[in-house]
């Protein structure tokens, strides 16, 4: 199953970039041999519109753009649903065992996600209770890929 991670916003180069590469490599070699991968992560520049609804609409008309190949999305809101790192695993073990080809995980800007990309996701997931800022929603979202990949690989990485 190809994966497609589209997030509003650029990190910048430091620590935050650093950490989302180590869990990115990390990612990669495990999710592959585990049927979850290649994965294109995608950058989109957030809308420089005057109000907060015209920014989220255009944010995901871009978030929609970049994920129109993909069969499945789901998205990240602080809306969602939480789920524990061993629900995620399993979610994504099932849509790779239906035969989901792509699945896209979104991240919106600083004002979130508009209707229409929560409308377009087959669910809609929490990282936790706490607001993030996207770059750091980035980070925890490729260590939770990777923890998923150890969770379906019986690695020892997830103790629990």
């Amino acid at each position: 199953m190809h994966l497609i991670i589209a997030a509003v916003g650029r990190l910048k180069d430091g620590p935050e970039r650093e950490l989302l590469g180590r869990y990115r490599d990390r990612f990669a070699d495990l999710g592959k041999r585990l049927g979850l991968g290649p994965v294109a992560w995608q950058e989109l520049a957030e809308s420089r519109a005057a109000d907060a609804a015209k920014r989220r609409d255009e944010e995901a008309a871009a978030l929609l753009k970049r994920t129109r190949a993909a069969q499945r999305i789901i998205a990240l809101d602080e809306r969602g649903k939480p789920l524990s790192s061993q629900a995620f695993a399993q979610m994504l073990a099932k849509l790779r065992d239906e035969g989901t080809g792509t699945l896209a995980i979104v991240i919106g800007g600083p004002d979130g996600l508009a209707p229409a990309v929560r409308n377009a996701a087959l669910t809609t997931l929490s990282l936790g209770a706490m607001t993030l800022p996207h770059g750091l929603a980035r980070v925890v979202l490729a260590e939770q890929l990777y923890r998923a990949a150890t969770i379906l690989a019986g690695h020892p990485y997830h103790r629990g």
